[in-house]
């Protein structure tokens, strides 16, 4: 039995080192430095040293420019990226290329990703081992930015406040807002502001527009719009319902839409001179940011996006002690938010905020019980009925994940099934899930602690209604009039384009 041990052993470390032996010696530069399973490998087997030496792989490093980078040289041929881009998201930009020693995984035609049916959900990054695919990074944008004279103002997502710890080594779902508000501003932010405030501007935006659809036969199944990841891949795979969508802008462009316009004005600072910064979940958002018609008058909503990873790199950069720093609060005017906000985060919550405010918008009347739980977990795709006080039962339908996204429009298209409303998220339990999150390596429980993290949150707000924030009414006093008035679908709305297949 050791006898075999030993040979086990030889040819476990024979095929690294083979491994090993192609691969770039970048370790300490690369973006999965210390994360990476390559990297683990060896080392959990003992390798110091290569024994092989020969003919390396040379491919260029394609930069979409916005959201993904491709290093093939550093692709391992694992699989993983084809298997979760064609079998679980069903996008099919990703696919074997090349034969022999010039095998790897690209794209058609070996394009950018940009140019591809990519969606830039990026759970391809999120299971890469290697590094092979990363996020743009744009922590060096950021620090420029701080460095150009100009005010720079941040906004953080719901789900990125019970992940941020994990970089930490805090347990997962930790709520740790008070802090990352802390180091936010000891990095050098002039503003701080949650997203939060922007989700329950979303819902009051969503649920008139879906409120006018019911009650003026308008066309459903409404869909939230929020993810751009599932914009991305209805505009590529469903352009026969480019209608049904909602056309909110997500939370962040919406922010960032009454940042360069009401916001700047009451600062008395010009939107030129505003840098917005939004750290997401999300790799997705990199490229949202950029679609030109995300702007303002000329103004780009929102100018840099980082990720939940990126702005932990920045907090250790700065030499930050995350774990010592004290609560802080968001700055205001934009700083209130409710507890349904915060539920966007996880899947099933933008569709449970929406009801819990076309509720009060048909009836008249609050909901008693605002949780849903059967609009909540980690099922592929929930369903529930819900009745509505003189309105009667209204279907609603969640799925996370772009394959059983798939699926409900499928059924919908085929006449099978019908719903009054949807929501889709891209990722395996909706923005916690992220690709631009801390690694969670398919561990659904570090997901789900995330969830709770958030429902935890919504329970302990006063206000659990987006109807009920005090600044977003002011908002619409004061600048907008009144919700899906003219100048709230001006800078809060936006419109859908058919893409090209491959």
């Amino acid at each position: 039995m050791k006898k075999y041990v030993i040979i086990l052993l030889f040819i476990r470390r024979n095929i690294v080192e083979l491994l090993l032996s192609n691969h770039p010696n970048t370790c300490l530069t690369c973006a999965m430095n210390l994360d990476c399973e390559l990297q683990a490998l060896a080392q959990s087997l003992g390798i110091r040293e290569i024994h092989y030496e020969g003919e390396k792989t040379d491919f260029h490093v394609l930069d979409d420019g916005y959201s993904i980078i491709r290093d093939s040289n550093k692709c391992i041929l694992c699989k993983r990226c084809e298997t979760m881009c064609n079998e679980v998201q069903t996008v099919g930009a990703l696919a074997e290329v090349g034969r022999g020693f010039k095998t790897h995984l690209g794209s058609a035609f070996d394009k950018p990703m940009s140019e591809t049916t990519c969606t830039f959900c990026g759970q391809c990054v999120a299971v890469c081992p290697t590094g092979a695919l990363t996020e743009v990074n744009n922590i060096g944008k950021v620090w420029r930015a701080m460095n150009a004279g100009k005010r720079v103002f941040v906004q953080t997502a719901p789900a990125v406040r019970v992940a941020l710890g994990e970089e930490f080594d805090m347990e997962p779902g930790s709520l740790v807002t008070g802090k990352m508000v802390s180091a936010l501003r000891r990095i050098g932010f002039h503003k701080v502001f949650d997203t939060d405030f922007a989700a329950d501007l979303t819902i009051m935006e969503e649920a008139t527009e879906f409120v006018e659809r019911m009650k003026g036969g308008g066309k459903l199944p409404i869909l939230t719009s929020c993810c751009p990841s599932w914009v991305n891949f209805f505009e590529h795979f469903y352009p026969d319902l480019l209608d049904i969508p909602s056309t909110c802008k997500s939370p962040h462009e919406m922010f960032g839409a009454i940042t360069k316009t009401y916001l700047s004005r009451k600062l008395g600072i010009a939107p030129e001179d505003i840098i917005l910064v939004s750290v997401m979940p999300c790799v997705a958002k990199k490229y949202e940011a950029a679609r030109a018609e995300l702007a303002s008058f000329g103004e780009k909503d929102v100018d840099i996006v980082i990720t939940t990873r990126e702005l932990a790199i920045m907090i250790k950069e700065a030499g930050i002690n995350f774990e010592s720093l004290p609560e802080s609060d968001f700055d205001d005017p934009l700083g209130e938010s409710t507890g349904a906000a915060v539920i966007f985060g996880a899947t099933g919550g933008v569709i449970e905020a929406t009801v819990r405010t076309a509720y009060n918008m048909l009836t008249g009347k609050e909901l008693d019980e605002v949780e849903f739980h059967d609009l909540r977990g980690f099922e592929e795709i929930k369903e529930a009925d819900i009745q509505i006080e003189g309105v009667g039962e209204i279907k609603i339908a969640v799925a996370h994940g772009l394959g059983n996204a798939r699926v409900l429009l499928d059924e919908i298209r085929a006449g099978e099934k019908n719903y009054h409303a949807i929501e889709i998220m891209a990722c395996p339990g909706g923005c916690i899930g992220g690709a631009g999150q801390p690694y969670h390596h398919g561990n659904t429980e570090i997901l789900k602690k995330r969830a709770e993290g958030l429902y935890a949150d919504d329970r302990s707000k006063e206000k659990r209604r987006s109807h009920e924030n005090e600044q977003v009414k002011k908002l619409y006093e004061e600048f907008l009039d009144h919700p899906g008035s003219e100048k709230a679908h001006a800078l809060l709305h936006t419109s859908y384009f058919a893409k090209p297949r491959l």
